[in-house]
C-alpha cells in the first residue's frame, strides 16, 4: 500500500497534458523536497486541471493504485518497442529560433520517413542565456529582470500567436502566463535573498526547452501528425559529477521511459533537450552541449536506427571554414576521430555526447536544416577494412582543429632524470589551483616536462609550481619554471596515422616549408592525433599549410607584385591568362594581394582581378613597401607569401634578407642583390641554406633560359666547373649579329633602340656593367667569392661621350665614334672571325671578365640570331665538348616567363603535385 502522504503544487490549466511532473516549491527554493512522495497524474485524470488553474489535492495511494491499474491494462498495447523503426532528430536553438524556422522544423519531421520519431528540442535562440541572465540579474538586486522576464513572455506569445490558434493557442499562453508568474515570484525570493541554488538555476534556464517543445509539437499535430511532447525531466535522471558534468543513470532512466510510454504511447515525440532530474528528482541540466547529450542518450534509450544533429552547417569540415576557406564536408568520421576533432576546438559533438550511442554502433548525422539536400557528416563505427593499404593519405587525416590563447610551462632541470613521483607532484599542484591541462610532452630523458594551459590560468600554474619547487629551485635539481605565452596547438586527426608510414614527415614538412616553427609535440599510441604547439600568429597559417599539404585544398600562394613596369605587366597579363588552367589540372591557386610602383599600390585581402589591375593601378593608395609587405604576408588564409621584385633597384634587394628572415619567399630577375657586395650575398644565401624559405632568381642571367638551374644541376651532382663562357646580353647580341660590314655600329645601336632591346638608355648595356654583374652570378654560384669591382670591364661606350649630359645628345655623337669599333670589325673579318661582346668565369684561375672578343665564324658563338643568348660550361665532364645553353636572352615575354617559372618551381616546393 503506498504512502498516505500528501503533495500539494500549483499547475495552470493543461500544464499536465503530458504527465509533467514538476517538484515542489519547497525543493526548488530550499534545497529539499518538503513532500514524501512525487504526484503522477494518471491518464484517467488528465482533465483534473481546470483552465482556471485552480489547486487540487489528492491521496497518493488511490492516485497510484489508478496508475496502477491502467498500466496494467494497457500492457499489451503501450508497450515500447526498441530498434530500428526509432529515428531520433536534434534541433538546436538556431532551428526553433523564429515562427518560420519552427515550421521548418515540423515540416522536416512530419516528412521523414521514419516509422517512429524522438525530437529533442532545445530552447529558442538566446533564450537559454536570458535565462541565466535573469537569474544573474536577480542575485545581484538588479530591477531589470523583469524587463528581460516581459522579453522572454512577449517573444514566446508571439511566436505561439502565428504558429497555432484556437483552443490550443488558449491553452498555451494560459500556461506560458502562469509560468512567467511562477517565475516573476521565484526571481522575486532570489531578488531578497541575493541568492540562488544550482537546482533553481537549473530549473529556470529549462522552462525555454518546455516551451519551444510544446510548440513544436502542437505545429506538428497542427500539420496532421498525432504527437505527444515530453518533460525530459520525467525520463532522463542524471548523477552530478565533480566536474560540472552528469552521468546518464540508463537503468533508472529506462525504467522511467517505459512508465511514461505506456502512458503516452505515441510514433512521435517531441522532448525537451539539455534538462533531465537527479535520482531524487531535482531539477538539473546536462551542462555543456546538453540538448545534444539529450539526443544520444535517446538514441540509446530506444535504441534508435540513428541520431541526426540538425545544425546550421553542412556538416563537420576538414578545418575551420572560418579559418580555411577551402575547407571541405567530411563525409564520415569515426566516433574516435569525432571526439579527437571535437577536443581541439572543431564544431564537432563534445566527445560525451558520442558516448551513449557508440555502444549500441548507432551512428549520428550531422545534417543543416537550412540546406537538407546536404547529405552532412555520418559518425560511426569506420569497418576496419576501409583501412586498408589502399587508403590514401589525405583519407588517413580526416581534418585539422586549433585552440588558441594557450601558454607553455615547462619544467625542466637535471635533478628531475630518475626521480619517482615528480610528474605526479607537477599536476597535483596545477590539479590544486584548478587548471586545465590541455597537452602533455615530455622528453624521454626525463629532463624537461612541458605542457599546455590556458592563457588564463598560467600565472597560477606558475605561482603554484614555483612555490611547490622552491626548494628544488633553490638548490639547483630544477634548472627553470618557464612559461611561454602566446601559444595555440594544431592537432591533425585520423584514424590509423600513426602505422601509416611518412603522415607525420609530410606533417612537419608542410610546416617546416611555411616558415613554422613548433615548440613542442605530442602524438599517443591511440593513432588518432599528432598535435603541435605553435606560436599564436603562426596558428592559422599553419593550419592553412597542412590543410592544402595533405590535398584537402589547393597549394595556395600569396603573391605580391613590386613593380608593375615592362616585365612585370608581362607577368601579370601570364598570370591573368594562366591562372584558371593552374588551379584546375596543377591544384595550384595563385592569388595576387597586391602590387607597388613608384609611386601607387592596390591591395586585395581575396586576391586582385588581374583583368582590371591597370585601371585598379590608376586609383590605387599611395605606394607604402612597409604596408604592401604585412598586407601580403599578414594575410592569414593563405600560408605561403611570395614578393616577386621586378625592378632593378638596389634598394629593393636590400629588403630581401629581412622577407627571407620573416618567412616570405623571394623570386626576383633583379641582379642588384646577387651582384652586390660579398658579404651581404653570402649572408642571404646562408639564411637561405639554413631556412626552408625560398629565394628563386633563375631570370637574373639570360632571362627565360635555365642557366641558374643548369649550372646547379651540375655542381649538385658532382661536376666541377671549369669555365663559363656567354653571350649574356640580348641587346649586345642583337647589335653584333646587326653589325656588318654595311653598317655602321650607331646605325645599329638607334636600331636596337628603336626596337625596344636597349634600356631607355643604351649606355647601360653599352658599357658591360649588365654583363659584369651576370659574370659576378655565375663566378658566385661556382663558389668564387669575386666582388664586382674585381671583374675587369671592356666598355663600348667612348670615353668623351660617358658623362654626356643627355640620352640625345648621346646618340646624336655617337657616330663620330664609329671608326675605331668598324676597324676592329674589318681586322677580325680579314681572318675570317666575329666580333662578341661575351663574359667569362675562368673558375680554374678564379677570375671574371667582360670584353670584346673575336670567335672563328665556324664557332657557334657566330652562328646566333637575332637577341639569342648563348652560353658554354666547360666541366670535368663537358671538357671536350661544352654543354651549350641557347635561346632568346632578351625581352619582357621571355623575361616574365622565366619569373613565372620560379613561381610554379615555389608551388611546386609547397606541395603542389608535379
Amino acid at each position: 500500500m503506498a504512502s498516505s502522504s500528501l503533495t500539494v503544487f500549483s499547475c495552470g490549466a493543461a500544464s499536465m497534458k503530458q504527465g509533467r511532473n514538476p517538484a515542489p516549491l519547497s525543493r526548488i527554493f530550499f534545497g529539499k523536497d518538503l513532500s514524501l512522495n512525487h504526484h503522477v497524474c494518471p491518464p484517467s485524470r488528465m482533465d483534473c486541471f481546470s483552465k482556471s488553474g485552480r489547486k487540487d489535492v489528492f491521496i497518493n495511494h488511490i492516485v497510484n493504485s489508478v496508475t496502477d491499474l491502467v498500466m496494467d491494462m494497457s500492457t499489451e498495447e503501450s508497450r515500447l518497442s526498441k530498434g530500428d523503426m526509432w529515428a531520433v532528430h536534434k534541433f538546436g536553438g538556431t532551428c526553433v529560433g523564429t515562427p518560420k524556422r519552427i515550421q521548418n522544423v515540423a515540416q522536416i519531421v512530419v516528412n521523414d520517413s521514419s516509422e517512429r520519431k524522438v525530437v529533442v528540442v532545445s530552447a529558442m535562440s538566446k533564450v537559454t542565456d536570458m535565462m541565466y541572465d535573469l537569474i544573474h540579474k536577480a542575485q545581484s538586486r538588479d530591477d531589470s529582470y523583469l524587463t528581460v522576464l516581459d522579453d522572454v513572455y512577449e517573444q514566446h506569445k508571439s511566436t505561439a500567436t502565428e504558429l497555432i490558434d484556437g483552443e490550443i493557442l488558449e491553452s498555451f499562453l494560459e500556461r506560458l502566463q502562469h509560468d512567467i508568474n511562477n517565475l516573476k515570484a521565484m526571481l522575486r525570493a532570489i531578488y531578497i535573498a541575493g541568492h540562488a541554488t544550482e537546482s533553481f538555476s537549473d530549473f529556470v534556464a529549462g522552462y525555454g526547452e518546455l516551451w519551444s517543445a510544446q510548440m513544436l509539437s502542437a505545429v506538428i499535430n497542427k500539420y496532421g501528425v498525432p504527437c505527444k511532447w515530453m518533460d525530459t525531466r520525467d525520463v532522463l535522471v542524471v548523477n552530478p559529477t565533480s566536474s560540472n558534468q552528469v552521468d546518464p543513470d540508463f537503468v533508472e532512466s529506462n525504467k522511467r521511459l517505459e512508465k511514461w510510454f505506456s502512458k503516452y504511447p505515441s510514433e512521435t515525440i517531441v522532448a525537451t533537450g539539455f534538462i533531465a532530474s537527479t535520482s531524487k528528482n531535482i531539477p538539473t541540466t546536462l551542462k555543456r552541449d546538453g540538448s545534444d547529450f539529450s539526443a544520444a542518450i535517446m538514441g540509446a534509450l530506444f535504441r534508435a536506427r540513428q541520431v541526426t544533429i540538425w545544425t546550421d552547417v553542412d556538416g563537420v569540415y576538414s578545418a575551420d571554414p572560418r579559418k580555411v576557406s577551402e575547407a571541405v564536408i567530411l563525409k564520415t568520421l569515426s566516433y574516435q576521430e569525432a571526439w579527437e576533432m571535437s577536443y581541439f576546438g572543431a564544431n564537432v559533438l563534445h566527445p560525451r555526447t558520442i558516448i551513449p550511442v557508440m555502444s549500441y554502433d548507432i551512428p549520428i548525422i550531422i545534417r543543416n536544416v537550412f540546406n537538407i539536400s546536404s547529405p552532412g557528416t555520418k559518425i560511426c563505427r569506420i569497418p576496419a577494412n576501409e583501412f586498408g593499404e589502399s587508403q590514401r593519405m589525405d583519407s588517413l587525416v580526416k581534418g585539422f582543429a586549433t585552440i588558441d590563447n594557450l601558454a607553455l610551462v615547462n619544467v625542466e632541470g637535471t635533478g628531475m632524470a630518475g626521480v619517482p613521483g615528480t610528474a605526479s607532484a607537477i599536476f597535483s599542484a596545477v590539479k590544486d589551483v584548478g587548471a586545465n591541462v590541455i597537452m602533455i610532452s615530455q622528453a624521454s630523458s626525463e629532463h624537461s616536462i612541458c605542457f599546455a594551459v590556458p592563457e588564463k590560468e598560467v600565472n597560477a600554474v606558475a605561482e603554484a609550481l614555483q612555490s611547490r619547487f622552491h626548494q628544488a629551485l633553490e638548490a639547483g635539481r630544477l634548472s627553470q619554471v618557464q612559461v611561454i605565452p602566446n601559444c595555440s596547438i594544431l592537432a591533425a586527426v585520423g584514424q590509423k596515422m600513426a602505422s601509416t608510414p611518412g603522415v607525420s614527415a609530410t606533417l612537419f614538412n608542410a610546416l617546416a616549408k611555411a616558415n613554422i616553427n613548433v615548440r613542442a609535440i605530442a602524438q599517443g599510441c591511440s593513432e588518432y592525433n599528432i598535435t603541435v604547439v605553435l606560436k599564436r600568429e603562426d596558428c592559422i597559417r599553419a593550419l592553412k599549410a597542412v590543410h592544402s599539404r595533405f590535398y584537402l585544398s589547393k597549394t595556395t600562394l600569396a603573391v605580391g607584385i613590386i613593380g608593375p613596369g615592362l616585365i612585370g605587366a608581362t607577368l601579370l597579363d601570364q598570370l591573368r591568362d594562366q591562372a584558371a588552367i593552374l588551379k584546375e589540372d596543377f591544384n595550384i591557386d595563385l592569388r595576387v594581394m597586391g602590387i607597388i610602383g613608384s609611386r601607387k599600390m592596390i591591395l586585395s585581402n581575396v586576391g586582385i582581378d588581374l583583368s582590371q589591375w591597370r585601371e585598379l593601378q590608376k586609383e590605387g593608395e599611395e605606394a607604402d613597401l612597409e604596408k604592401f609587405t604585412q598586407h601580403v604576408h599578414a594575410n592569414h588564409f593563405i600560408p605561403n607569401t611570395v614578393l616577386v621584385d621586378c625592378t632593378a633597384d638596389s634598394e629593393m634587394a636590400s629588403n630581401y634578407y629581412d622577407w627571407l628572415r620573416k618567412g616570405i619567399h623571394v623570386i626576383t630577375p633583379n641582379k642588384k642583390a646577387n651582384s652586390g657586395p660579398l658579404d651581404r650575398y653570402l649572408k642571404l644565401r646562408t639564411l637561405q641554406r639554413q631556412s626552408y624559405t625560398h629565394y628563386f632568381y633563375e631570370a637574373t642571367v639570360g632571362a627565360g633560359l635555365p642557366i641558374i638551374s643548369t649550372l646547379r644541376g651540375l655542381l649538385e651532382t658532382g661536376d666541377k666547373i671549369l669555365r663559363i663562357e656567354g653571350i649574356f646580353s640580348g641587346t649586345l647580341s642583337y647589335i653584333f649579329n646587326g653589325f656588318t660590314w654595311n653598317r655602321a655600329f650607331s646605325e645599329v645601336v638607334a636600331e636596337a633602340k628603336q626596337a625596344g632591346y636597349t634600356e631607355p638608355d643604351p649606355r647601360d648595356d653599352l658599357s658591360g656593367s649588365d654583363v659584369a654583374r651576370k659574370v659576378i652570378i655565375l663566378a658566385r654560384e661556382s663558389g668564387l667569392k669575386l666582388e664586382l669591382s674585381d671583374i675587369p670591364v671592356e666598355s663600348l661606350v667612348p670615353a668623351p661621350l660617358r658623362e654626356s649630359a643627355s640620352i640625345e645628345e648621346f646618340m646624336q655623337q655617337l657616330p663620330k665614334f664609329d671608326g675605331e669599333i668598324a676597324k676592329r670589325r674589318a681586322d677580325a673579318e680579314a681572318v675570317g672571325e666575329v666580333l662578341r661582346y661575351v663574359g667569362v668565369v675562368d673558375a680554374v684561375e678564379n677570375e671574371g671578365r667582360v670584353e670584346l672578343r673575336r670567335y672563328p665564324k665556324d664557332h657557334a658563338f657566330a652562328q646566333l640570331s637575332g637577341s639569342d643568348n648563348i652560353i658554354a660550361f666547360t666541366t670535368s665532364r663537358y671538357r671536350q665538348q661544352p654543354l651549350i645553353v641557347r635561346g632568346p636572352g632578351a625581352g619582357a615575354e621571355v623575361t616574365a616567363g622565366g619569373i613565372f617559372s620560379d613561381i610554379l618551381r615555389l608551388a611546386s616546393y609547397l606541395g603542389a603535385p608535379s
